[in-house]
């Protein structure tokens, strides 16, 4: 009876963790630094691979990269090469969820605040490094236009990495270690106290 209850727990966790990834990506998406929307929903990604696990994370990712593909986010992207933006954009949401939460797990027995703070790391680290790594394999004449849309003279990787990535990548990071151990606090000392 009480595993049952643990699973009832979890999957309701998860699935409040699921409409908050949606929400806060398609709100995210009103948000642009650079030429993409902040990923807002790393957060709660972090979060929930704390609280539920690295599985838990990385089912949170999948849906963060649906969410992505159906807002919109991903359209330039898609107009040039449909089944590496989908593959990509699964890649990095799941991948960034398995490494918050496998590292968060790996840690939190020596400390929970270390574990959460690289957990915060991991998961923008990965989503962004997953991004620029797709994007030298299969979207650099993409990234060439849209520098050049820009007016960027400069070296293409130099776009890709500062431009494109740069300020979305900052952003998103100082955020997630900002919120993501003040929020798992937060629900830990409630799930306590209960």
């Amino acid at each position: 009876m009480n595993q049952q209850r643990m699973s009832t727990k979890k999957m309701a966790g998860l699935s409040l963790m699921t409409a908050i990834v949606v929400i806060l990506q398609f709100l995210g998406s009103f948000i642009h630094l650079g030429p993409f929307s902040v990923s807002l929903v790393l957060i709660p990604i972090v979060v929930g691979a704390a609280l539920y696990g690295a599985g838990a994370g990385a089912w949170l990712g999948f849906v963060f990269g649906l969410i992505v593909l159906l807002s919109g986010d991903a359209a330039f992207f898609l107009a040039i090469n449909a089944p590496a933006t989908v593959v990509l954009v699964f890649l990095k949401g799941i991948t960034a969820g398995l490494a918050a939460g496998a590292l968060f797990n790996l840690l939190k027995k020596k400390n929970l605040y270390l574990a959460v703070i690289a957990a915060a790391v991991a998961c923008p680290l990965v989503n962004t490094g997953v991004f620029l790594a797709g994007c030298s394999l299969f979207f650099m004449e993409g990234v060439a236009q849209l520098a050049q849309l820009n007016s960027y003279t400069g070296s293409i990787w130099a776009y890709l990495f500062v431009g494109m990535a740069g300020g979305n990548f900052i952003a998103e990071l100082l955020t997630n270690m900002f919120l993501s151990p003040v929020i798992l606090r937060i629900l830990t000392a409630y799930k306590e106290k209960k």
